[in-house]
C-alpha cells in the first residue's frame, strides 16, 4: 500500500512524534511519501479556480503533491494548532486545492479514499484545527476520516512531557494506527450519505451551469466525467 503524509510544519515537535508513532504500525508494510510545509509546498494562493489549475504559478508543485495524494491508499494530514487553526503553511496548501472541492472539479479517486488527521495543541484548539483539515478532506469527497486530537496542558516539548502523558498520547495514537492498519485497502472506502448528498447538490448546480454555458470549466468537467448522467465517482468502474 501507499501512504502520503502532508506535514503542516517542518518542526519536529510533538505533532511530528505523534505522526511517527502512528506510522510505525505501517513500517515495512507501506511505501510512505512525506511532504513538509512550507518547504515542499506552494506559495500563497492567488485563486485561479475559474481559469484552471494549470494557470497556477505553483502548478508544478501542486501537480506533484496531488499525484501523490491520488496514488495513495491512505492520506495522513498533520498540523499543530496555531491560534485555534492549522498552520499558515497548511492553510496555503488547502487553499491551492480549492479547485478540487466538490462544487468545482473534484478528483473521482478521492471518493473512495481514507484519511487520518493528527493535531495537538497547548491547551484548547486541537479540535478546531482538525476541523479545518476535515472540512477540506470531506469536500474533496473523502468519507472515511480518522481524527486524533489532544491537549498538552503541562508542556509543549515531547522530551519534557511527563512519562504518564507520553504513555497516554502513545496509547491513544496507536489505537488509531491499529484501526487503520487492519483495513483491507484493496477494497475502496464507501461514500457516506453526507458525501452523496453534497455530490447531488453540486450535480444539480453543475447541470444548470453546464446547460447555460457548455464551455464553463466546472460544468464541462462534470459532463466529461459522466456525472451529469448516471456515472457516480464512488462506483467501481466496469
Amino acid at each position: 500500500m501507499k501512504i502520503t503524509v502532508i506535514n503542516g510544519t517542518e518542526k519536529h515537535g510533538v505533532t511530528y512524534r505523534l505522526k511517527e508513532i502512528f506510522l510505525s504500525e505501517f513500517q515495512g508494510k507501506a511505501d510512505i511519501m512525506e511532504y513538509y510545509l512550507p518547504k515542499d509546498g506552494p506559495h500563497f494562493c492567488t485563486s485561479c479556480i475559474s481559469k484552471g489549475e494549470c494557470n497556477c504559478k505553483d502548478a508544478d508543485k501542486i501537480r506533484t503533491i496531488e499525484k501523490s495524494l491520488l496514488d495513495a491508499d491512505l492520506i495522513v494530514m498533520t498540523s499543530p494548532a496555531y491560534v485555534f487553526h492549522v498552520t499558515g503553511a497548511m492553510k496555503v496548501f488547502l487553499d491551492h486545492l480549492a479547485y478540487r472541492w466538490m462544487p468545482h472539479r473534484p478528483a473521482p479517486e478521492m471518493f473512495t479514499k481514507r484519511a487520518v488527521i493528527i493535531t495537538q495543541c497547548a491547551g484548547a484548539g486541537a479540535k478546531s484545527t482538525a476541523k479545518d483539515i476535515k472540512h477540506s478532506l470531506s469536500w474533496w469527497g473523502i468519507s472515511k476520516i480518522g481524527v486524533f486530537t489532544d491537549a498538552l496542558r503541562e508542556e509543549i516539548v515531547w522530551e519534557k512531557l511527563s512519562g504518564q502523558k507520553q504513555i497516554h498520547l502513545t496509547r491513544k495514537v496507536k489505537r488509531l494506527s491499529r484501526k487503520f492498519s487492519r483495513i483491507n485497502y484493496a477494497k475502496p472506502a464507501s461514500a457516506n450519505p453526507i458525501t452523496r448528498i453534497k455530490f447531488f447538490i453540486c450535480r444539480a448546480m453543475q447541470t444548470s451551469l453546464h446547460k447555460a454555458d457548455p464551455e464553463y470549466l466546472d460544468g464541462s468537467y462534470w459532463a466529461k466525467q459522466g456525472w451529469l448522467g448516471r456515472v457516480r465517482p464512488w462506483q467501481k468502474k466496469m
